[in-house]
């Protein structure tokens, strides 16, 4: 059974799965923060590692300084998200010792 909604701005995936750990299909709740950003690796099982740039106003220097953070993300079956892509990610219960987001669509 697909959910219509699960509380964020973002259509649901075209295929299905089963996994339980689905936002959209099993019934994992999505909560506090959404990032978008470009799927590093997806080398792991269910997992991808997703980065995304920044800007970071330092006042002292009256300069800006790039930096990027990277964060490791279940990928459900029915989302299947590869290297490249650019994915929309959103905050969950903890999932394992390393993973505390999910892959929730693609960003457009």
């Amino acid at each position: 059974m697909t959910k219509t909604s699960i509380g964020l701005n973002i259509s649901p995936p075209k295929g299905v799965c089963e996994d339980s750990k689905c936002p959209w299909h099993g019934s994992l709740p999505v909560r506090g923060r959404v990032f978008s950003g470009i799927v590093k690796t997806a080398k792991a099982t269910n997992t991808v590692v997703v980065e995304w740039k920044y800007n970071l106003y330092y006042p002292k220097y009256e300069r800006y300084a790039r930096k990027k953070s990277t964060v490791s993300a279940h990928n459900p079956k029915c989302i299947r998200a590869n290297e490249g892509d650019k994915v929309v990610i959103a905050e969950c219960r903890p999932l394992s010792k390393t993973k505390g987001f999910v892959v929730v669509g693609f960003a457009q």
